[in-house]
């Protein structure tokens, strides 16, 4: 079997405009949630968001190019440039006839929607962008960063709800092991912090509405928990063939060894009852890496902060480990950066990959008071430094749609 290895990282987020700063800020605790600054959220119950902030993409993307993309793209595009240069991929010289682009989006350009949709109901619709389309369009994230890096091969945007960035690198794994492909850029970026957006999920009952305290909001796997914080950005690994990196030199910093995901065929938006579809997700995701379950030893938990999210997740995580579950450190970042739906799976496997490149699970933010329906360790009161084998990372989506990955430090 071709094996799979990770060359490059990038990220948007809350927390940071790239890796070493994102990184640091979750290590930390640091949360990225204020309140919103993109509108003014006065009139909505929910006034708190994770926003990306001073965002510079002038190095990413020709400035008039700039402005005919969407805010999301965008980050798809800051991201994919800090990940292939810390790759040091030649993309310039290179025959990328079988280098490709997979990033997951979930609901792409939501805020030029809204905005077109105004316009076309006040001014008619010959006012309307004529980049309207590809604004909003979800795989136009693939879409610029492959014209960009001149990556020719597979293009692909998946489109899984909050499963998003995970079935993105997941799906350029199975890529390159079957020799579709030798390189994929991968990842998710989303950004859905609009009057709509916000709107939309409140009236759902599923945002935290604790918006005197912002930094607190957030708050996977505490008792206190009452809902997920709305978060944006994006987050991109370089995965490539192990020979195909090693015949250039390029520093490894991770080996991507598993993917699952299922269905839980109940619900369109709560998740199956103990959290089956995703038991049966993790499991899948191990079996297909090869590695013993015992060997893992860091979960970045899908963790949104919701009752039933963070509860079920626990209760798979428990049934699919043991005895080994309570050896495991469990995390969730969407403490510090809140839930970034398309984009929270690229987001969550870069700081999953850091975690095993450096040795150090980062805390789970705003954890204070422990609930006895989650019984994982998990990691809170600052990092935890171990030697990690074998890491995971869940993301779970609206639709039942569920997806892991498998890491593993990297060995000859």
């Amino acid at each position: 079997m071709r094996r799979v290895v990770v060359t490059g990282m990038g990220m948007v987020a809350p927390t940071g405009n790239d890796v070493e700063s994102a990184w640091q800020r979750a290590l930390d605790g640091k949360t990225g949630i204020a309140r919103i600054s993109l509108f003014d959220p006065a009139n909505i119950p929910v006034q708190i968001a994770g926003e990306v902030k001073n965002l510079n993409s002038d190095n990413a993307l020709d400035p008039k190019e700039a402005q005919r993309v969407s805010r999301f793209v965008r980050f798809a595009a800051v991201a994919a440039r800090e990940a292939m240069l810390m790759s040091g991929l030649p993309y310039q010289t290179a025959n990328t006839s079988k280098w490709g682009c997979s990033i997951g989006v979930g609901l792409g350009g939501l805020s030029d929607i809204e905005e077109n949709t105004l316009i076309l109901a006040n001014k008619g619709p010959r006012r309307i962008s004529p980049f309207f389309i590809p604004y909003t369009i979800p795989n136009m994230a693939a879409g610029v960063v492959s014209k960009v890096y001149n990556l020719k091969g597979v293009n692909m945007c998946t489109t899984t709800a909050c499963a998003s960035g995970t079935h993105g690198v997941g799906e350029a794994l199975l890529y390159i092991r079957s020799g579709m492909a030798d390189v994929v850029v991968a990842g998710g970026a989303e950004s859905a912090v609009s009057p709509l957006g916000i709107s939309a999920f409140a009236v759902m009952k599923a945002l935290c509405a604790d918006n005197d305290n912002p930094e607190r909001a957030s708050r996977p796997f505490d008792k206190d928990r009452d809902g997920f914080v709305m978060g944006e950005g994006a987050g991109i690994l370089v995965l490539e063939e192990l020979e195909h990196a090693k015949k250039r030199g390029a520093k490894i910093y991770a080996e991507l060894i598993g993917y699952g995901m299922s269905g839980d065929a109940h619900h369109i938006t709560a998740p199956s009852p103990e959290g089956e579809g995703a038991e049966r997700c993790m499991r899948m995701a191990l079996d297909s890496s090869g590695v013993k379950y015992d060997d893992v030893d860091y979960i970045n938990a899908h963790g949104t902060s919701t009752k039933l999210n963070d509860w079920y997740e626990s209760l798979a995580i428990g049934r699919v480990f043991g005895e080994h579950a309570q050896k495991i450190g469990v995390s969730s970042t969407k403490g510090v950066t809140g839930h970034c739906l398309g984009a929270a799976g690229g987001i969550e496997a870069v700081y999953t990959v850091m975690a095993v490149h450096n040795g150090i699970m980062p805390p789970t933010a705003n954890f204070k008071t422990k609930d006895p329906e989650c019984t994982l360790d998990y990691v809170v009161e600052g990092a935890r430094k171990k030697d990690i084998r074998v890491a995971m990372s869940n993301s779970f989506g609206f639709g039942g749609t569920n997806a892991t990955i498998v890491f593993k430090k990297f060995v000859e």
